[in-house]
Parts: C-alpha cells; sequence; structure tokens
C-alpha cells in the first residue's frame, strides 16, 4: 500500500488556451518531486500521478486512487512560473471533488495558493486538510497520525477539521538545512519524457524541446515587489540556499541518466548571490557537461565580470524582470532601476553570448496608456531574443492583491482567471485606466513585438529561417479574451 500519492494538476487548454498544445512548457514539478523524495527517504512508499504531463482527467485519477487505496492523497498546487499557482487551484478543486465523490480517501492540498489563503482553500474545497507552509514535515506527520489514528493538533502548519469546526495549528517555523529537506530529487517518479522546454528555450534546436528539467537551488526571495506572492509559503522576504555540489551533483544526474540538456532554475533570483551561483557554475565547468540552462535574474544583481563563466557553464539565457520603462511605475511597485541600467545590462548580457528574455508587465497601479506605450517602446529598442508581456494581476499572497481586497477592486471569478493567457482573464485596473484597456494594450503589445521586421530579422540571424517561421505561425492566431468581447 502506498502511504502517499501526489497528484499534480494542471489544465494546459483552459490555462493557456490554444498555445497549450504545442508552444506552452510543461514542466516538471519540482517541488512535489521533492516532498515525494524526502518523504520516500524517510521509508515512507510514496507515488507521484503527474495529471498535467500525462492530461489525466479527474476521474481517471479518482478511479487509480480507488484501485492504489493510498493512506493520503496529496495535491500540491504551483505552476509553470512563480505567480502561477493560483491558476491551477480551479483543476485542482475538480480534483478533489472528483475523488471525494467516488472515494472516502483524506486529501490535503499544499502549494503557494493554499499557504496565502488557507482558510477560503478549507472552506472552498472539498478537502481534508490544507497545509500553511513549507509541505515536508506537515506531510511526515500528517501520514503518520493518519496510521496511528492520533489527533492532528501538534502538527505545525496544518489545518483541519474537527466536529465539523475549520481549526489550525501554528505555522512550522522555516527550514534551515534545505540540504536535508530538499535532497537530490528521484527522477523516477516522474514521466520523464512528457516535460517540454519553453520554445525560446530551444530556439537553436527548436525541433528538440524533450526531455526537459526544472529544478530549485535556493527558496524564496529578498526582494518585496508589491505584484509578487512568491514568498507566500514562507511568511517574509527570505532566501534560502541549497548545497551547489548536492545541485551539480544532481544535474549530472539529469544530464548522464536520463539524457537532459535543457535545464531550468526556477528560483525567483538565481543570479543574486555570487558566492552561490558562481560556485554552481565552476562545478558544473569542471563536469564538462553539455547544457542549455535558463535562469531568473535582475538587472542590478547582473555583474559583468561573471557572464563570462556563466556562459562557458551552460547558461544560454537570462530572463530579466524589467517591468516597465517608466521609473514612476517601478518604484510603485517597489522595483527601482534606471533605464540607462537596463540598456547597458542588455547590451553586455548578449555581448556575453547570453541571450535575454525581458519580462514586462502592463497596467502597475501608477501605469497610463502613455507609460505602457513607452515600455512597448523600450522592448522594440532592446529587441531581446524573447519578451513576455503579462498584466498586472493581484496574485494572493501579494501586496497587491491585500490592497485589491481592501479597495474592493474587481478579481477573477474563478481561479483560471488569474492565469495571463485565459480566455476569462481579469487583470488589475491601475489607477487611470480600466482592465479592458491594459488587456487590449497587452495583446496588441505581443503582436506589435513579435510581427515585428527588426525582431524577425535578429532572429533569422540568429536562429534561423525555422525559428523566424516558428514565432510567425504563432502570431498567426490571437488569444480570445471575454473581457474584449
Amino acid at each position: 500500500m502506498f502511504d502517499i500519492i501526489f497528484i499534480n494538476p494542471g489544465d494546459r487548454k483552459v490555462v493557456f488556451q490554444d498555445l497549450g498544445k504545442d508552444v506552452s512548457a510543461i514542466e516538471p514539478p519540482y517541488l512535489t518531486l521533492s516532498f515525494a523524495t524526502y518523504l520516500q527517504n524517510q521509508g515512507f512508499k510514496v507515488k507521484i500521478i503527474d495529471a498535467n504531463a500525462e492530461d489525466i482527467s479527474p476521474k481517471e485519477i479518482s478511479n487509480i486512487l480507488k484501485n492504489l487505496n493510498p493512506i493520503l492523497v496529496s495535491i500540491i498546487v504551483y505552476g509553470n512560473q512563480p505567480s502561477a499557482s493560483t491558476q491551477n487551484m480551479s483543476i485542482a478543486g475538480k480534483i478533489a471533488t472528483t475523488i471525494k465523490n467516488n472515494t472516502n480517501l483524506p486529501i490535503v492540498m499544499g502549494g503557494l495558493h493554499i499557504s496565502a489563503l488557507p482558510r477560503q482553500t478549507m472552506i472552498e474545497e472539498k478537502i481534508d486538510f490544507a497545509i500553511d507552509g513549507e509541505e515536508q514535515l506537515p506531510l511526515k506527520e500528517l501520514i503518520l497520525s493518519l496510521k496511528s489514528n492520533k489527533k492532528f493538533s501538534k502538527i505545525e502548519g496544518l489545518w483541519y477539521r474537527e466536529n465539523g469546526i475549520i481549526k489550525n495549528n501554528t505555522r512550522a517555523k522555516l527550514i534551515n538545512n534545505l540540504d536535508e529537506y530538499m535532497p537530490i530529487a528521484d527522477w523516477s517518479l516522474l514521466p520523464i519524457q512528457k516535460y517540454r522546454v519553453h520554445n525560446w528555450h530551444c530556439f537553436d534546436d527548436i525541433e528538440n524541446r524533450t526531455p526537459y528539467a526544472a529544478i530549485y537551488t535556493s527558496l524564496g526571495c529578498p526582494y518585496k515587489c508589491t505584484f509578487c506572492c512568491i514568498n507566500a509559503p514562507f511568511g517574509k522576504s527570505t532566501i534560502r540556499y541549497r548545497n551547489p555540489e548536492i545541485i551539480v551533483n544532481e544535474i549530472e544526474i539529469l544530464n548522464q541518466k536520463y539524457g537532459i540538456k535543457n535545464i531550468k532554475f526556477i528560483d525567483e533570483m538565481f543570479i543574486l548571490d555570487e558566492r552561490h551561483y558562481m560556485k554552481i557554475a565552476d562545478l558544473l565547468i569542471d563536469k564538462n557537461l553539455d547544457l542549455n540552462i535558463w535562469a531568473y535574474a535582475r538587472v542590478d544583481t547582473v555583474k559583468e565580470h561573471t557572464l563570462e563563466k556563466l556562459k562557458k557553464a551552460g547558461f544560454n539565457w537570462l530572463a530579466l524582470g524589467i517591468e516597465s520603462a517608466s521609473s514612476d511605475v517601478r518604484d510603485g511597485a517597489s522595483k527601482k532601476m534606471r533605464v540607462d541600467d537596463i540598456l547597458s545590462i542588455v547590451k553586455k548580457i548578449q555581448k556575453s553570448g547570453i541571450r535575454v528574455i525581458g519580462n514586462y508587465i502592463f497596467g502597475l497601479p501608477d501605469d497610463t496608456l502613455e507609460s505602457m506605450q513607452e515600455t512597448l517602446d523600450m522592448a522594440k529598442e532592446l529587441n531581446c531574443e524573447f519578451a513576455n508581456f503579462y498584466c498586472a494581476m493581484a496574485y494572493p499572497g501579494s501586496k497587491l492583491y491585500t490592497t485589491a481586497i481592501e479597495n474592493s477592486w474587481k478579481l477573477p471569478d474563478v481561479w483560471h482567471g488569474y492565469s495571463q493567457h485565459s480566455y476569462i482573464m481579469q487583470p488589475l485596473p491601475s489607477k487611470y485606466i480600466s482592465a479592458k484597456e491594459i488587456v487590449k494594450f497587452r495583446d496588441n503589445a505581443f503582436h506589435e513585438y513579435f510581427e515585428n521586421p527588426k525582431y524577425l530579422n535578429m532572429l533569422e540571424y540568429k536562429f534561423g529561417k525555422n525559428v523566424k517561421k516558428h514565432m510567425q505561425d504563432i502570431t498567426k492566431t490571437r488569444l480570445k479574451r471575454k473581457i474584449l468581447e
């Protein structure tokens, strides 16, 4: 009998519309895998059902669980990027409801959204338990309590019901030793050949987007951007690191045992502590592995003297949170940078041979149509090898969400309305423009950027005609938006 079966929820059609079929990444659920590996190392029998990667319906999941009859079912809700937990709550809720309608199995939910809204999750979802905070120890103690019929009142971080009343225990302190609780993962627990990189990640080899791996080298972020919810499970702005040697040993296993060269470092802020990320780079260079890595950075954390070695280690892409061309808009989101710094750093990164993904947000609280146009003009001038255009969203766990609730701003009616690419996406208005105007501007900006001859010619020059055609094919279709109808 399995002690615990983990479910990774996902509904690519709903979250990404037609982009979910061939364009969007299918990312391995690393935190779920890490939790499962930790428990397995503690002597528990574990299994992961990746419903997202394998397109398994809620009904099929419930049938599998009925046959396997585990002690506990765990639905862990995260996503392809740091703010993407909430958008997966719609399908996670469907899975929980279907399991409860067909079995008597106890269900626990964990993840970023759950930590942000634990009581609401307990009220809304057909679950028995929710975890507020880090999941490893509560999961371990919950399995042991279910096995021995003990009460749940001493399990830190646990929400539960007692005689129909929702109760919660004190949130556990943050884990100090990540190396103990995030060991080298057992990748055999996942359907490794089902994972697919972001299309741009493989612009050098666009026809070979599998296999793919994504791992954390750290947890959390020390910054306090108002639109970000990444620290919801941790309760504060902080960062903790895994041992670089353990990380590189895991990458070597992925490369040598599973034939994986395409790797994402999921860390919200990988390029931050030079002692950490350059130690990883040095060890990777020593291993002499054939890798294609991408990671997140900030304009003000990139150091020119590190770039050559990062490139040599296999880092081919850095994603920069540029957000806005307007200093007033960025400062309102607690992200201070100068445009000159942005231009300079992008050019230095590209000069080293590393490609840049520019991330931009339209509709931050101080945005106007003029400031959004300024951002789009800057994006076109930078002409990064790829760009992501987002609408400002009040993600649960972020300061913006608290502000939105306090001011009764309109929020999505359902959780997948928090997906940037969904049909019913509902972003925030700014102080000056409506949500409808922001969505319209964002979608037009996407096409203006990616259909720009300057961009397409750059793609052809750097990556070849097939990549240029690939992007031209993508831009033939526009996302459908309810708010624009």
